[in-house]
């Protein structure tokens, strides 16, 4: 059991009981249709209020890679006054509920991708860079087995890049 806003207003203080479904939200990059963003955060168990802006601005624009950086910046440009730690938050939540997908690359900062569907990268060294593989078609051979107790959740294929020296 949750404890979800009734509505979208910041300073509505009556706070209502909803069953809330763990999320199997899957957005692969692109917005949701009939609902918008609040019916897809409130399924992935999230509460709306300044997540809806924030969403807004990750999804819009189809697949991408962002840092917390890049979207704190983007809502300050568009009038958004929103503070460091709802971003990083709002990052994680995503991130938890199946909603962006985290590669943390260089060890400093991490990147996330709004397409969680499983597709391969390139990490471009020097310029902090993530970008998908274009018409990749893998084969993976001989993957390895789990360990013992584990299964496979997810694999990350990423081609790490640095530009030739002249």
């Amino acid at each position: 059991m949750a404890r979800l806003p009734t509505s979208d207003a910041e300073d509505r203080a009556s706070l209502e009981e909803v069953q809330v479904e763990p999320a199997s939200v899957q957005l692969s990059g692109q917005s949701p249709a009939v609902g918008g963003w609040k019916n897809v955060l409130l399924k992935a168990g999230l509460r709306p209020r300044q997540r809806l802006m924030l969403s807004e601005l990750l999804f819009a624009r189809g697949a991408r890679h962002v840092s917390a950086e890049m979207l704190f910046a983007e809502a300050r440009e568009t009038g958004f006054p929103v503070p460091w730690s709802t971003v990083y938050n709002t990052l994680n939540k995503f991130t938890q509920a199946g909603l962006l997908r985290r590669f943390c690359l260089d060890g400093s900062r991490a990147l996330y991708d709004t397409n969680t569907t499983p597709h391969p990268h390139y990490y471009l060294h020097g310029e902090d860079t993530l970008l998908d593989v274009p018409n990749a078609d893998l084969l993976l051979v001989n993957v390895p087995e789990p360990l013992r107790g584990h299964e496979v959740s997810c694999g990350d294929l990423i081609i790490h890049l640095r530009r030739k020296r002249s």
